[in-house]
Parts: C-alpha cells; sequence; structure tokens
C-alpha cells in the first residue's frame, strides 16, 4: 500500500472513506497525487447524509462514554452541544434523528439548542 494510503487511514476511517488503487478508481473518487504522479484514489461514501450523521453521533457516543439514551440530562445536553460543534445540525433531518438516538423528543433537542445559543449571548 502507497506511504500516503497509511498517512491518510485514520481520516478516511473517521469519514467513512477507502482508499483505492489508481487503476481501479471509478467516476467521483478522487485521485490523490505524491510527489506530482498519481498515488492513490479516495472513495468516499455516498451522499447519504444520514450516514455521516451516524458516524457523528457514534463518535460523540464514544467520546461520552456510552450509548446517548442512558446518559444524565446534562451530558445529554453536552451531547447536543458536541453533534452542533461537528455541524450535524445541517444535515436535513438531523434534529428527529439526534432526538430519536438521545431517547427524547424534538422539542427537547431544540430546548437544548436554544438553551446553547443563549448561553453564548
Amino acid at each position: 500500500m502507497h506511504p500516503l494510503a497509511h498517512a491518510i487511514a485514520p481520516l478516511l476511517e473517521r469519514v467513512g472513506g477507502t482508499a483505492v488503487p489508481v487503476d481501479q478508481r471509478e467516476p467521483g473518487d478522487v485521485v490523490l497525487h505524491w510527489e506530482g504522479a498519481p498515488a492513490i484514489a479516495v472513495r468516499l461514501p455516498g451522499e447519504e447524509l444520514t450516514n455521516a450523521l451516524d458516524r457523528i453521533i457514534r463518535a460523540v457516543e464514544t467520546e461520552l462514554g456510552g450509548p446517548l439514551p442512558d446518559l444524565p440530562r446534562a451530558e445529554k445536553q453536552r451531547a447536543v452541544r458536541l453533534l452542533e460543534e461537528r455541524g450535524a445540525f445541517t444535515m436535513r433531518k438531523s434534529v428527529e434523528t439526534v432526538a430519536k438516538a438521545l431517547g427524547v423528543s424534538r422539542f427537547t433537542v431544540y430546548n437544548y439548542l436554544n438553551r446553547e445559543q443563549a448561553n453564548r449571548s
């Protein structure tokens, strides 16, 4: 495997991408160059933003040490803050997905978001 593939492996794991040999690239893959020559192609996950949101939610669960529904209220509020910082709420229907992941209502998620915005002001 090319050294560039090893170098970007943690990034690809985080975003759900894979490195493929340049000669196996497909339309939509991103070709990365090393010393002026094509080195590897990166295949990103499909345009399904739900998968990206699921990955962000799983990362927050890992960071907070457990499944989101099992967390106390203060940690759920922290989870919403972390999700917002990572851009989770820029995705369509994300509030509904996050509410389901937290085991709370959409209204509760909006309250947590509004509380965060008020705290910043």
